[in-house]
């Protein structure tokens, strides 16, 4: 049987992008049919054949982002010259799920970027992201994961290791649950 999974991911400034692409790669090396799709491409067509759904983004002001803060990420890129990923500003997470992306019973994980620092002072976005994933009819496989990122936004070392060891794991945790 060929398990098939979905990564979905918010990105700003590339660094949840990165890990969730390296997520998939763990997924694959676990010969798991994984397939990374930004949120906004991210329609039910996207989902309709998935046992497996990952879903990631950044923690903004400690939650989901949300128009304003996608707008503020936007004017601090622009402030300390930061690229921006495309369509950053547009749909984030918290829309995907307001439009509802229900399922029956699917396997899944949430997953996190975020300051590196303690989650009181942080806050983290997986968690919010699993509550949503679990009210549109998802059983999580794992636990919420959080990717660390430095003050100037980017991954701390060996981050995208630890993201394909982690995929690996989801796609071993997806096997047993299904």
């Amino acid at each position: 049987m060929v398990v098939r999974a979905v990564v979905v991911y918010e990105s700003m400034y590339g660094n949840t992008r990165q890990v969730a692409e390296s997520i998939a790669e763990g997924l694959r090396e676990a010969s798991v049919d994984a397939t990374v799709v930004p949120v906004r491409e991210a329609n039910r067509d996207a989902l309709e054949w998935a046992d497996l759904v990952v879903v990631g983004g950044p923690t903004h002001v400690h939650a989901l982002s949300r128009a304003a803060t996608r707008k503020s990420a936007v004017e601090q890129a622009a402030v300390h010259g930061l690229s921006v990923e495309d369509g950053a500003a547009e749909t984030g997470l918290r829309e995907w799920f307001d439009a509802g992306p229900s399922v029956r019973d699917v396997a899944a994980a949430a997953f996190d970027t975020r300051l590196d620092a303690p989650k009181m002072l942080t806050g983290q976005a997986a968690r919010g992201i699993a509550v949503r994933l679990r009210r549109h009819g998802f059983h999580l496989v794992a636990e919420p994961e959080s990717f660390l990122v430095d003050k100037r936004t980017v991954l701390l070392p060996d981050e995208l290791a630890r993201a394909v060891a982690w995929g690996r794991s989801l796609a071993e945790r997806s096997l047993v649950a299904s």
